[in-house]
């Protein structure tokens, strides 16, 4: 058993293209039926505002497949404590033993979330996008414009929070971290009406993006409902879009935007909806015109914490780093 710490996963496992390219290729194995992936377990943590996910896939032909565990705990903010944490764990393919630990504190999720809204931005955005609107003020919100930052050439960035005093700490970080300029907006429907790409990060139970809003050549990523009782868009949303684009289908239905959708009617099993894997594996196109709105209802996917793992493991190993463990197996004789 070896296990990697979250400062040296930092230091090496990073927003780049290449994380873009293995989530890429993850995506399209799960599209190409080369992936076995169970639904999401999950246990509810209603008194403290929390919840607590499991995610797992085995990628055909790898060594090795993780099992991720990852928390949300959406007041931590009061106690000056990130909403997300969790861990990872590698599993031998061939023989079901534990490999490794990646005790990354949730930066590895982080990481192949925000790799998944630029992929969605890559295909689905107009590539002459400019502004990017953001709704929420944590770090998925910071990590996705870091991610769309690799595929699209933003050069301003409107950001809308409950609490206007994350909002304004966000804008003046953000602003100094990647030299872009950043507005601190009154409501949601300013964001999306001046907006390019919109990126809701929040975990909200109640629409707060309306279809009214909605102008053509807009794209949009929600990336924060992945259980039944979120929602960060209006059901009506989802009908204006010309196309629409979830990770998994089935685990939208479920979980996603795509679940209210389907809930209210306005949608049906037969709606023309597409994965993000086919347009990875150019079995489709993504956006055609200038004039599509699109939108990408992003869950999370247990492939991408396989795919995101085995990266991370191999370049801790090549580098020497990790600490080993001797768990060896004994056989009892009676």
């Amino acid at each position: 058993m070896i296990i990697f710490t979250e400062q040296d996963l930092k230091q090496y496992v990073q927003l780049n293209q290449e994380a873009i390219t293995i989530i890429e290729e993850g995506f399209t194995k799960l599209a190409n039926n080369e992936v076995e992936m169970p639904p999401i377990m999950r246990v509810d943590v209603h008194d403290q505002n929390g919840e607590v996910d499991v995610k797992t896939a085995y990628i055909k032909g790898k060594d090795m497949f993780a099992i991720k565990v990852s928390s949300g705990f959406f007041n931590n903010f009061k106690l000056g404590l990130p909403s997300g944490n969790g861990l990872m764990m590698l599993i031998s393919a061939q023989t079901g033993i534990p490999q490794a630990l990646l005790l990354d504190n949730g930066y590895l999720t982080e990481v192949r979330t925000a790799v998944a809204g630029a992929i969605a931005a890559k295909y689905l955005s107009r590539e002459n996008s400019e502004t990017v609107g953001v709704i929420g003020a944590g770090s998925q919100a910071r990590f996705q414009v870091r991610a769309l930052k690799l595929v699209r050439d933003i050069k301003k960035i409107l950001v809308y929070a409950r609490s206007t005093e994350r909002a304004k700490k966000y804008a003046e970080e953000m602003e100094t971290e990647i030299g872009t300029e950043v507005q601190v907006m009154d409501s949601a429907e300013q964001v999306v009406r001046n907006s390019d790409v919109v990126i809701t990060t929040t975990p909200s139970k109640e629409p707060i993006i309306k279809a009214e809003w909605l102008r053509p050549g807009l794209h949009i990523t929600a990336m924060g409902s992945d259980a039944e009782h979120k929602q960060e868009l209006e059901a009506e949303v989802l009908v204006r879009a010309d196309m629409l684009v979830c990770d998994t289908i089935a685990q939208c239905a479920r979980l996603g935007e795509l679940h209210h959708a389907l809930e209210s009617g306005v949608l049906t099993n037969d709606s023309s909806i597409v994965e993000l894997g086919q347009l990875t594996s150019k079995e489709m196109s993504g956006r055609v015109n200038e004039e599509q709105i699109t939108v990408s209802d992003l869950t999370g996917t247990g492939v991408q914490d396989t795919a995101i793992a085995l990266f991370a493991y191999n370049e801790m190993v090549k580098r020497n780093l990790g600490l080993q463990v001797e768990n060896k197996n004994v056989l009892l004789k009676n």
